[in-house]
């Protein structure tokens, strides 16, 4: 919970975020490059309680013979919107609920958050690259 002038704003825990919503369906083509973006992410910043807000990009090797649906990962990340988590720490969160659903180890997980304080801040988490 932060504080500003006398306002409270309440958030929820991590706890409230929806990997159960996340479905897969079996696709067969490991390398396959698929990218998926979305300027929907939103979450709360647990320093000041006000919205941070994010362009969301995916990007992947289905090498786990799995792609995410859509609608779920939409459902997902709508799961975000009132939990108090800092920038770093949801694309982390997201690059390892994607990593354990889809088996794979080429995930990259960007986001590109709206300025905030005068700084743009961008995070990325994974690399798309084969690991030796």
């Amino acid at each position: 919970m932060a504080e500003a002038e006398g306002k409270t704003f309440d958030w929820a825990a991590n706890q409230s975020i929806r990997t159960d919503f996340l479905e897969v369906f079996e696709f067969h083509s490991p390398n396959q490059y698929i990218r998926t973006e979305t300027k929907e992410l939103s979450a709360v910043c647990p320093f000041s309680g006000l919205p941070d807000l994010a362009h969301l990009i995916i990007e992947y090797y289905p090498e786990g013979h799995k792609c995410f649906e859509l609608k779920s990962l939409k459902y997902y990340i709508l799961s975000f919107r009132n939990v108090g988590i800092y920038q770093e720490a949801a694309t982390k969160r997201i690059y390892d609920d994607l990593r354990n659903i889809l088996c794979t180890n080429r995930l990259r997980v960007t986001t590109i958050y709206n300025t905030r304080g005068g700084f743009d801040t961008t995070c990325i988490e994974g690399q798309l690259s084969e690991t030796k």
